[in-house]
């Protein structure tokens, strides 16, 4: 491949990777709700050239290692813990993208981006005020809840629209210490 070749691939490759995290709902959240603080907008722009860089200086990585990198990236940047199991999927999707550039297969890296860029949904995330009691005046017994919706062009169930379905944190899933157990809709 000529120099101008390689350089337009890695360009397409860093096109392709900031599709990816622009479309992943958990970033969306995090970067919309300012969970990396004052900059999170900036975060969210230079992890996709760290997430590049990543794969340029590292041969053969392997799955969980991409994984564990995007978890520990968003764990230190936005004070998030992914934990509804989109980690394997992102990770998946940008190994993907980084084996057709290594073939130089500009076509396919072309038309992952564009599909990523197509089925990218906006998400939402609102913060809900319930009661632990019936008092519902005591605020020291209030409790934080948030709904996750989805709105977006995607129609083959990856983003859903929200509707009466939408997942919703509940009481019992509120542990003592104040944590809050957020499950997995099924």
């Amino acid at each position: 491949m000529m120099a101008g070749a390689v350089e337009d691939s890695r360009s397409l490759f860093g096109v392709a990777v900031r599709a990816a995290l622009e479309a992943w709902p958990a970033l969306q959240i995090a970067v919309e709700n300012g969970f990396g603080g004052v900059h999170s907008q900036e975060k969210a722009e230079w992890l996709g050239g760290a997430v590049e860089e990543y794969f340029f200086r590292n041969a053969d990585l392997e799955l969980d290692e991409v994984e564990d990198f995007l978890g520990e990236l968003m764990t230190n940047e936005f004070d998030t813990v992914v934990e509804d199991g989109s980690l394997p999927q992102v990770s998946q999707q940008l190994q993907t993208m980084f084996h057709h550039f290594e073939r130089g297969d500009r076509a396919a890296l072309k038309e992952m981006a564009s599909l990523i860029t197509q089925r990218k949904c906006k998400v939402r995330a609102t913060a809900l005020t319930t009661a632990r009691e019936t008092d519902e005046d005591d605020d020291a017994n209030s409790v934080e809840e948030m709904e996750v919706a989805a709105d977006g062009a995607a129609t083959d169930g990856v983003c859903p629209q929200p509707g009466p379905d939408s997942q919703t944190i509940k009481e019992e899933d509120i542990v003592e210490d104040g944590w809050t157990i957020v499950r997995r809709k099924k």
